[in-house]
């Protein structure tokens, strides 16, 4: 592989999807497996855009983890960083599609996930460094041995290139949010990028208004602040201007997976060096592409299928 553009740090599992949609998980008779995790989806939706992406996580010495390898590796992602942690196995999720556009998810990371047990040892410190984009994640924090090397590699990386935090908060990874605040706010100082939802702004920053949330991350000396309002759309915003991306109509046939697809086409676009408006557009519309299928990284969108879309869309307004 040529010299690598991005590297997403955290979650990887094995994502199990029902193949009967709208009934209860205990109604479901047959499942199909897919690659899934937040840092791991997003490398493979900036890879199939043609961004040449590798993932630094940890499975378990199991069959799971063989497929992880071997399923990154197909979809054009290097599996060059992903380790083993011995004694734990690879996460396994079960989603279930009822109700579509918010599935609940059964997360079988017990006692503890191994991308939780990422440790400096298994750092390429030099692509860390190097790497033109560098992504990191709210639940790369909620645990140590993780905690502490994420914070290590965002005080090597020292706001380099493009330093993109995804705040990704999941309650079922914390005990309480209280908990969560000061570890995700904590990284706001050390990253140029912030994307999240207004959930996830309430926890990290204190308020889920878009803008008053924009505000904060700004303050912080963040260049880009992204704030993800569902069927609203999307407020990108600089220090200089903003606007708010009407979204993208849709039928929802699973909305796990949208996120991700708008944080690789989010990865495009700063790579790409667009401005903020055309990336908050692109990203917009590869997320309700996303929405629209079933499963994650199998489902990533074309840059042939977001740009169809997204021309048909309006353009924001700055405000």
């Amino acid at each position: 592989m040529t010299e690598l553009e991005v590297l997403t740090i955290g979650r990887v599992g094995v994502d199990l999807y029902p193949q009967q949609s709208g009934v209860p998980l205990a109604e479901v008779e047959t499942f199909a497996k897919s690659l899934g995790g937040t840092a791991t989806n997003v490398a493979v939706a900036a890879a199939r855009l043609g961004r040449r992406s590798a993932v630094l996580t940890k499975v378990g010495p199991d069959g799971f983890g063989d497929y992880v390898r071997s399923a990154l590796e197909s979809f054009g992602v290097t599996a060059r960083y992903v380790g083993t942690s011995p004694n734990l196995q690879t996460p396994v999720v079960f989603c279930a599609l009822d109700p579509p556009d918010d599935p609940p998810l059964l997360f079988y990371r017990a006692p503890i996930a191994p991308d939780l047990t990422i440790e400096t040892r298994d750092v390429p410190w030099d692509l860390v460094e190097q790497v033109p984009l560098l992504w990191v994640t709210g639940t790369g924090v909620s645990a140590e041995a993780s905690r502490s090397t994420q914070r290590a590699i965002l005080r090597r990386r020292a706001r380099r290139g493009h330093t993109v935090l995804d705040l990704d908060y999941r309650p079922m990874f914390w005990p309480d949010p209280a908990l969560a605040r000061p570890e995700i706010a904590w990284m706001l100082d050390h990253v140029s990028v912030v994307v999240g939802n207004r959930t996830e702004t309430e926890v990290a920053l204190g308020t889920a208004d878009p803008d008053e949330a924009a505000d904060r991350i700004l303050a912080r000396g963040v260049r880009l602040a992204v704030v993800k309002r569902g069927a609203e759309g999307v407020l990108i915003a600089t220090e200089a201007d903003r606007w708010t991306v009407p979204p993208c109509p849709v039928e929802v046939v699973c909305g796990l997976g949208a996120g991700d697809g708008f944080g690789g086409a989010l990865i495009h676009g700063l790579l790409a060096g667009w401005g903020p408006e055309r990336i908050a557009v692109y990203a917009n519309a590869a997320g309700a592409l996303v929405a629209g299928r079933l499963a994650c990284a199998d489902t990533m969108p074309t840059h042939e299928e977001i740009e169809a879309l997204a021309s048909g869309h309006r353009r924001p307004a700055p405000r």
